[in-house]
């Protein structure tokens, strides 16, 4: 089968043949319906090193964002029909820690020991013809759309969880939040707080496009430049928002985000830039929050899915075929994508 692999560091992914992968006990061979390319995948091949972040060893497939129907069973796998279709949950953990027995495989306890991260980090991924995966990672689909879902796996599970964690400062009347960069995670962030909360939602970001997307989503937008944290907390009738998501991470987005709190606010940062602030006792508003996340629980993919079902979740997706994935990634690395770019093996 045809692969897009991860095979040196700070080198560009290959596409290439390789054996079809054969499902071992308790796990199922899918066949790849869409599998999203996010910046973490462009990050592996970019930034990464074989020390940073550890974990991870180079020669596998890409691809953590996966959809697909099941062509194969493993040993042992019982009540999953062939030809069914499935979102994956890409995290794998030990699977006997106190946090992955409550499926929060993203901060195993024994995750330095762990032979890779998750499904296209360090295991092989879906950036194939077909994939291997854990029966316990599997999300039904039903009858949705499995290729737009795919992205949902990470682009809007890791914003669910953020947001999730952030409710008790939107529960209530004339609440306020704010969404900082509006690329594929941040819009759909606006759709999700939309549907969760009855916040105000404030977005910002450079781009007009991204914020008439935003809008259409039922935002309230303000432009990036030097009036804009003065705006922000105009439209807060002064007091600054409860609680925001940057999902950037750069020191200037990390500024603006804080500079926009109110007191006893909440401020979590999704981007993984590595942006820095510091921090003073007067420069933070008082008994307010800066906290960072990292993706989510299973038991959160399935209520994404349930959203996704529900039409409160509309991932915009630009299609490409397995042979023009690696465009895909150049366009991604380059800020040429304006919508979640999925590639579909299957055409």
């Amino acid at each position: 089968m045809r692969a897009i692999i991860f095979k040196e560091w700070k080198q560009f992914p290959v596409l290439e043949d390789v054996a079809r992968p054969v499902p071992g006990p308790g796990e199922v061979l899918l066949k790849v319906a869409g599998a999203g390319a996010c910046h973490s995948d462009v990050s592996i091949f970019q930034d990464f090193t074989a020390e940073v972040p550890g974990n991870i060893t180079k020669g596998f497939v890409l691809g953590h964002e996966n959809s697909g129907w099941v062509e194969e069973l493993g040993a042992g796998v019982e009540g999953i029909e062939v030809g069914d279709a499935y979102l994956v949950y890409g995290p794998i953990g030990c699977g006997h820690c106190k946090a992955c027995s409550r499926g929060q495989d993203t901060y195993c306890e024994n995750a330095a020991t762990n032979p890779y991260l998750g499904i296209g980090l360090g295991r092989d991924g879906g950036m194939a013809e077909y994939v291997t995966v854990p029966v316990r990672n599997l999300i039904p689909l039903g009858d949705a759309d499995p290729i737009a879902a795919a992205p949902l796996a990470d682009a809007a599970l890791t914003p669910y969880h953020a947001i999730k964690k952030a409710l008790p400062h939107l529960n209530g009347g004339g609440r306020f939040a704010l969404v900082v960069g509006l690329g594929g995670l941040g819009q759909i962030a606006v759709q999700i707080l939309r549907a969760l909360t009855g916040a105000t939602i404030i977005a910002t970001d450079m781009k007009p496009e991204a914020m008439a997307k935003a809008e259409a989503a039922g935002a309230l937008t303000v432009p990036g430049g030097p009036d804009q944290i003065s705006r922000i907390r105009e439209i807060t009738g002064g007091r600054g928002v409860d609680a925001a998501f940057d999902f950037v991470g750069v020191t200037p987005t990390i500024a603006t985000a804080t500079g926009s709190m109110a007191q006893g606010g909440r401020l979590t940062v999704v981007g993984i830039a590595g942006g820095l602030h510091e921090w003073t006792f007067f420069n933070t508003p008082y008994e307010s929050t800066i906290t960072n996340t990292y993706w989510g629980t299973i038991e959160e993919l399935h209520e994404v899915v349930d959203m996704y079902r529900a039409g409160q979740i509309v991932p915009e997706v630009e299609t490409f075929s397995l042979e023009d994935g690696l465009s895909a990634y150049r366009k991604l690395a380059d800020g040429q994508l304006s919508a979640r770019a999925v590639v579909v093996p299957h055409q």
